[in-house]
């Protein structure tokens, strides 16, 4: 930056483009490196916010590591600096508008009938019949050959549909 003297930076990076780990996997780029530069004590100066993450999600992510790691950060174009009160409230402000986002969005899927998290691995019909056999008498091992189903995924779907064991009668 050419209004502050060059005394004042110990090294600068010029126009590093923010990391997209669904496309940057493994690679380690110039804001890999700065990031990994900085040390407790340092301000790292950004001309603009969106020179440091693609998200505000990835953003909040990067500047509370930073926070963590005793390092300040600026940005100069919409004036935040978190070594200051003014953008520490910011920056705060800025995670629960986050926060309150993400929220908002996973009630609207959830209004849309969409589910969020992996897939269960078994379907219902699959499970009753599961149920049935081992009621029945059946081994969780001969179940397990029968429906062609890793014994952990038998186990963790025992347990989060609650089933306890056999029902005696």
């Amino acid at each position: 930056m050419a209004s502050r003297p060059a005394r004042l930076c110990r090294r600068a990076y010029r126009n590093i483009q923010p990391q997209d780990s669904r496309y940057d996997r493994g690679t380690a780029g110039g804001q890999v490196t700065c990031l990994e530069f900085l040390k407790a004590g340092d301000t790292l100066v950004v001309w603009k916010l969106d020179r440091l993450g693609r998200s505000l999600t990835n953003l909040l992510a990067i500047i509370t590591d930073l926070k963590n790691r005793g390092v300040a950060f600026r940005s100069l174009t919409e004036q935040m600096d978190t070594s200051t009160p003014h953008g520490e409230l910011l920056f705060s402000l800025f995670g629960a508008l986050t926060r309150e986002r993400v929220m908002a969005g996973l009630v609207a899927a959830r209004r849309r009938g969409r589910r969020g998290g992996r897939p269960p691995s078994i379907d219902a019909e699959t499970i009753e019949q599961i149920t049935a056999a081992l009621d029945a008498g059946a081994s969780k091992a001969s179940v397990c050959r029968s429906f062609k189903v890793p014994r952990s995924t038998l186990i963790g779907t025992l347990d989060r549909i609650g089933w306890t064991g056999p029902v005696k009668a």
